[in-house]
C-alpha cells in the first residue's frame, strides 16, 4: 500500500492527538490500577541501571554519494544537541574521508549557524511562547507536513529527531512510512509519567538512544530497541575539572533555577529555611548563583541582605562552595560535577501539579544525583505550599557539618557521578545513526 500523501498523514497524526486527549481519563484511570507496580518496576531499573555505555559499530560511510541525514530539533536544549551532532556527523565523514553528508533539519538559529537551513523552526516558536493548543495545531501539522514531504522527496539515509516527543514522535512516524529508518537521540522519560505511551513508541522508531543509566534495562522491558550513549551534558564539562568540596569554605550555594516564575516560587522559600543553617554555621556565606544578570532585579528585592547575587562562571562559583541547596533540574548536573553534598526541593504552585506528583509520577525519586545512585543520597522534597522547612533545614545542617551524614551523602554523590559515566555522548549518538544510516545496524 502506498504511503498517505503528507498532508492526509498530517491530518492523520492531528486526530490521532485529539483522539489520545479525549483518551487521556480512560488511560489514567488504568494506570491507577498499575501505577504501584510500574514504579516497583522502575525502582528496580534504577537500582540495577550501571550506566555502561554501548559502544557503537564501525560504520562505513557511502563513497560515491554524500550520506543524506535528516534532523529534528523543537526547542533550545535539543537544538543544542543537534548542532553538535551535525559537527560530529561532518568530522567523522571527513575521517572516512567520505563527501561531506547533505544535512537537512527541523531547528532554527544554532543549526543555521551551522550552514543548515531548516524547513521550518519550531524552536523560534517555542522561545517567543506556545499559543493553546488549538491554536498551535495547525502551525505543527505544517510542520509535520513539511516534514513528509521532504522524507517523500529526498528518502534521506536516516531521521535523527532529538527529544521533544510529542512532536518528534509522530513525525517519526510520517517519515518511516517513506523508508527512512529513524534514531531518537534522548529516549522519552515515560517511564516517570506516562507508561502507557511507550507501545506507540516502539512501533515509531528503529533505535532510542538513552541518556540515564536506568533506562536501557526499562525500554529493554517494553521491547524498545535502544543503544545507551550517556548524557551529553557530561560532553560541555569534558573540559571543567571535576573539584571536591572545599573544607574551610563558608558558602552555601543556592540554586534557584533559571525562569522568573520558578525563581519567585522556591528562593524565598529556600532562604526562610536556612535558619538552622545560620545557627550551626557561624559565618555562613550564603551565595545565589546564576549565569546571567536576567534576573539581577528580582533575585536582590527577594534577598534583601540575607543573601548575596553572584553571576558569571557557574562552575568557578561551585568549586568555592562547602555545600548546595538547588532547584531540581539540570544544573544538579553542575553541582554532581563538583561533588558537592546537595539537598533539593521543588516547590510547585498548582493542586493539579501536586495531584499528579502524588498521584502519576512513576519514578522513584526526581532529582536526578538519586536516580543515577539508584537510591536517595542528597534529601529531595517536591510540595505545595508551606513544605517540610524545619525538616530541610535540619538536613542542610548535615550536609555541612563533617560527620556520618554529610560523609554518606559524599559518597553516595561518588557513586551518582560514576554510574552517569563520561563524555563523548554525542560522538556515540552520531556514530550509531551512522551505523543505522549505513546499514550496519538496521533494525
Amino acid at each position: 500500500m502506498a504511503p498517505l500523501s503528507p498532508k492526509s498523514a498530517a491530518r492523520l497524526e492531528l486526530a490521532r492527538a485529539v483522539g489520545g486527549g479525549l483518551c487521556v481519563p480512560l488511560r489514567f484511570a488504568a494506570h491507577l490500577l498499575t501505577r504501584r507496580s510500574e514504579m516497583a518496576s522502575i525502582r528496580a531499573d534504577v537500582v540495577a541501571g550501571a550506566g555502561r555505555v554501548d559502544e557503537p559499530p564501525t560504520a562505513a560511510l557511502p563513497m560515491n554519494r554524500p550520506l543524506r541525514l535528516f534532523v529534528g530539533a523543537a526547542e533550545a536544549s535539543g537544538e543544542i544537541h543537534a548542532a553538535s551532532l551535525v559537527r560530529s556527523v561532518r568530522a567523522l565523514a571527513a575521517a572516512q574521508g567520505a563527501p561531506e553528508p547533505v544535512i537537512t533539519a527541523i531547528g532554527g538559529e544554532r543549526l543555521r549557524a551551522l550552514g543548515v537551513e531548516p524547513l521550518a523552526d519550531p524552536v523560534a516558536r517555542a522561545r517567543t511562547g506556545f499559543d493553546g493548543v488549538l491554536e498551535s495545531l495547525p502551525y505543527y501539522a505544517g510542520v509535520l507536513e513539511r516534514a513528509a514531504e521532504h522524507a517523500r522527496d529526498t528518502r534521506p539515509d536516516v531521521f535523527v529527531p532529538v527529544d521533544s516527543p510529542a512532536l518528534h514522535v509522530p513525525m517519526a512516524r510520517m517519515v518511516g512510512r517513506h523508508g527512512v529508518p529513524v534514531v531518537h537521540l534522548v529516549a522519552p522519560q515515560y517511564w516517570g509519567w506516562a507508561p502507557w505511551r511507550v507501545g506507540a513508541y516502539r512501533r515509531a522508531v528503529d533505535l532510542a538512544l538513552t541518556l540515564l543509566p536506568h533506562e536501557p534495562s526499562w525500554f529493554g522491558r517494553h521491547r524498545v530497541n535502544t543503544r545507551h550513549v550517556g548524557h551529553p551534558l557530561l560532553d560541555a564539562l569534558a573540559d571543567v575539572p571535576v573539584t571536591r568540596p572545599d573544607p574551610a569554605s563558608l558558602t552555601l550555594a543556592i540554586l534557584p533555577g533559571s525562569r522568573a516564575g520558578v525563581i519567585e516560587r522556591n528562593l524565598p522559600w529556600m532562604l526562610d529555611a536556612l535558619g538552622p543553617l545560620r545557627e550551626a554555621a557561624p559565618g555562613l556565606d550564603v551565595a545565589v548563583l546564576q549565569s546571567t544578570d536576567e534576573h539581577r532585579e528580582l533575585i536582590e528585592s527577594i534577598c534583601t541582605g540575607r543573601a548575596r547575587l553572584e553571576t558569571g562562571d557557574l562552575h568557578e562559583q561551585l568549586s568555592r562552595a562547602r555545600a548546595a541547596f538547588a532547584v531540581s533540574g539540570t544544573v544538579l548536573t553542575d553541582v554532581l560535577h563538583h561533588r558537592l553534598p546537595h539537598v533539593v526541593v521543588y516547590r510547585i504552585a498548582k493542586r493539579l501539579e501536586e495531584f499528579i506528583y502524588r498521584r502519576v509520577l512513576t519514578t522513584p525519586y526526581f532529582a536526578s544525583t538519586n536516580l543515577l545512585a539508584g537510591r536517595e543520597v542528597v534529601p529531595e522534597h517536591c510540595f505545595r505550599g508551606d513544605g517540610p522547612r524545619e525538616l530541610v533545614g535540619r538536613q542542610l545542617v548535615d550536609a555541612w557539618l563533617d560527620g556520618p551524614a554529610r560523609e554518606a551523602m559524599c559518597a553516595g554523590i561518588e557513586d551518582a557521578a560514576a554510574r552517569l559515566g563520561g563524555a563523548g555522548a554525542i560522538d556515540r549518538a552520531a556514530r550509531h545513526a551512522l551505523a543505522v544510516a549505513s546499514g550496519a545496524a538496521r533494525t
